[in-house]
């Protein structure tokens, strides 16, 4: 399958994981979504080998890596390194909803191409604080 979209209510309900991997057929990284209670505290744990990423969709995470605690709102994000322990747990009183991508092995370079050369020149210019269309 070359392609596959989906949205977290078709992944399940209630609280817990949601396995987006295989319900999109994804094999280059691990991806889920977990969806927590209001004020649930999380689980300290590390990997073998998998740096993660954390994403907060909607609601507020609480973070501990090391000595550190933080709290994330909407559009949040935390990296944490495959053996470094960390827990995150719902901070907040409304529902807690993450995106968790997993990986290992590392950035493969900058190996996008634009498939219409008409397009070239606008992508250069975007973010750049151009307001081309």
């Amino acid at each position: 399958m070359s392609h596959a979209f989906g949205t977290i209510e078709e992944l399940g309900e209630g609280y817990g994981f949601r396995k987006v991997r295989q319900a999109l057929g994804v094999e280059a990284f691990g991806i889920n979504v977990i969806v927590m209670p209001p004020n649930y505290t999380g689980f300290q744990h590390y990997h073998d080998e998998q740096d993660e990423l954390y994403f907060v969709h909607s609601g507020t995470a609480r973070v501990e890596v090391g000595d550190e605690e933080r709290l994330l709102g909407p559009g949040g994000m935390v990296h944490v390194s495959s053996t470094t322990p960390r827990r995150v747990s719902n901070g907040g009183d409304e529902d807690l909803v993450l995106l968790v991508v997993g990986g290992k092995g590392g950035y493969v370079s900058r190996d996008g191409h634009m498939v219409d050369e008409a397009d070239v020149e606008r992508r250069a210019g975007f973010g750049s604080g151009s307001s081309s269309s």
